[in-house]
């Protein structure tokens, strides 16, 4: 099972080290200590802790950046067909479902916990008009 250092996790969540070690103390994910005094995270508690605060964040500031198509996340689903492989992925507030061949899910070796970039390539980009306006 892959293992998250504090950083890394809250990277990860998209919070600081201390709301991360914060929550560890509340039991919100457990946090295992290893003989070196460190604190870990499994990626699978990361992943499910992900997809609750996921839909918790909800904001009317914009972004201060730009996302420029690529997210850095956290794999929180994988369902294996013979031939697709669907991946789920959250990365801070946005969630993305990626259809893939299993040949190359296996290769990459996606489970839950594993941490991927979602890359964001689209053809075609429809637009609609608010209903408030």
């Amino acid at each position: 099972m892959t293992k998250y250092r504090v950083g890394q996790a809250a990277e990860l969540l998209g919070v600081s080290a201390d709301t991360l070690r914060r929550w560890a103390s509340a039991g919100r994910i457990p946090v295992t200590t290893a003989s070196d005094g460190r604190r870990y995270f499994e990626g699978a508690d990361l992943a499910q802790l992900a997809v609750t605060i996921g839909g918790e964040s909800a904001t009317d500031q914009p972004r201060a950046q730009s996302a420029r198509n690529r997210f850095v996340g956290i794999v929180t689903r994988v369902v294996r067909d013979q031939v697709v492989t669907q991946v789920d992925i959250q990365a801070g507030p946005h969630r993305f479902v990626s259809l893939i061949t299993r040949e190359a899910a296996d290769e990459l070796g996606l489970e839950p916990g594993v941490v991927v970039d979602a890359v964001v390539k689209a053809t075609n980009v429809g637009v609609e008009i608010p209903s408030t306006f």
